[in-house]
């Protein structure tokens, strides 16, 4: 069962809060974090994307980059505008985003959980974004990456969630300037065993979003525990720091795709091949109302696919759940035969739109010259989630974009 455990957030005050808390780092670019960060000395992109003070052409996986993330995190402490609490706590960290809310729970999650799939996943990591985490987490002796994790709700644990919320006032409570509000509470010491006995009784978690955090932090502990001769099981790094929503309150949008060009065919061709498995009529509707239609924008035109019952009927029976997602069914059906995208992981071809950005950006981006076609989805399901997880199947890349994202540099596990 779930070994979950309050613990000493690193954490800046209330007046600053807003201005250090930063978005994940893995959802920009250098030069976006540097744009965003520009103004702004506290950011804590200055540590997650550490890369953004150093000269313009620096290997951005160069231990130089971690030593300055290092650095960096270390002169906040230094300043005063991040310390560190004097007892372990949990916190509930409330996220807002047009008529959305969610409330979950920041905690230190066990990484034998995480080995021993009590905490379950549902895709693969690539070695170099593990690599880049590992070695981040090594130097700065910090987890300044959160885990987005969720899980089928309990009652009692429910209880303390809305009775904190509606009785006392957070510690932290903005708006960032993408719209979306961050409140957070600290939980009083007597609620600590109560939430420890509940999670206890908990059979699975779920890793919804942060593989790779959640992998670097498995590996990070393996050379913090090798290079421990006292090593006993009990030091920070055999946990790693996540907050965890109730499955009925996540949502999840698309991961669309763009294709930059159409293997060799013209356009005619290309749409003639795609009738062969799906039915394709130009549409004014951009985005699918269910699973197994598609939306296809090229040359200046929106298309709706579906695909053929024949087809159709023949998923059906597959006994692999994740082969019956609507993003297996492209690739299967169209994406490898037609355009000769193997895997998705690796292959130039194809790129990743998350959903929060909306069709307007992929016109734009199919408007350029380098790329020929985008296509969107209906969105994954938690419960598909989940039952992926609980079968121990490996969703196809990009399969789920989570919204609204938790901020960075709010809460810290030092290890």
């Amino acid at each position: 069962m779930a070994v979950v455990k309050p613990f000493k957030a690193l954490r800046p005050s209330k007046e600053i809060a807003e201005l250090v808390a930063s978005v994940p780092y893995d959802v920009v670019s250098t030069e976006e974090a540097r744009e965003l960060a520009k103004d702004n000395p506290l950011s804590f992109l200055r540590v997650t994307r550490s890369e953004i003070e150093l000269p313009e052409d620096t290997d951005i996986y160069s231990q130089e980059v971690y030593k300055k993330a290092d650095e960096n995190l270390r002169d906040l402490q230094k300043k005063g505008n991040l310390r560190l609490d004097n007892e372990e706590h949990y916190y509930l960290y409330k996220l807002e985003m047009q008529g959305h809310t969610q409330i979950g729970i920041a905690a230190a999650f066990s990484i034998d959980d995480y080995d021993n799939n009590i905490i379950l996943k549902h895709e693969k990591t690539r070695k170099i974004k593990e690599d880049d985490r590992t070695n981040h987490i090594v130097t700065t002796n910090a987890q300044t990456g959160t885990v987005f994790l969720t899980y089928k709700g309990v009652p009692a644990i429910n209880n303390i969630v809305n009775k904190t919320v509606l009785e006392s006032e957070p510690v932290y409570d903005f708006t960032a300037t993408d719209g979306i509000k961050h409140s957070i509470w600290v939980l009083s010491g007597e609620q600590n065993k109560i939430l420890q006995d509940e999670f206890a009784k908990v059979k699975n978690l779920y890793i919804a979003d942060g593989h790779h955090r959640a992998a670097s932090a498995s590996r990070a502990r393996r050379i913090k525990k090798e290079a421990n001769p006292g090593h006993n099981g009990t030091e920070d790094y055999n946990y790693f720091l996540a907050v965890i929503f109730p499955a009925d309150q996540v949502k999840i949008l698309p991961y669309n795709r763009i294709i930059y060009n159409l293997n060799g065919l013209t356009e005619e061709e290309f749409l003639n091949e795609i009738s062969e498995k799906f039915t394709l009529e130009k549409s004014e509707q951009k985005e699918p109302e269910q699973k197994r239609s598609f939306g296809m924008y090229l040359d200046g035109e929106w298309y709706l696919l579906k695909i053929k019952d024949s087809i159709n009927a023949s998923i059906s029976l597959s006994d692999s759940i994740s082969g019956t997602l609507d993003v297996s069914i492209l690739q299967d059906f169209l994406l490898n035969p037609i355009l000769g995208i193997d895997d998705q992981r690796t292959n130039q071809n194809i790129d990743f739109v998350g959903g929060i950005r909306g069709t307007k950006e992929l016109e734009k981006l199919v408007n350029r010259d380098d790329v020929s076609a985008a296509f969107t989805f209906y969105p994954v399901s938690v419960e598909e989630l989940m039952k992926i997880s609980d079968a121990g199947e490996i969703m196809p890349p990009k399969s789920t974009w989570f919204e609204p994202k938790l901020r960075d540099g709010l809460l810290i596990l030092l290890i």
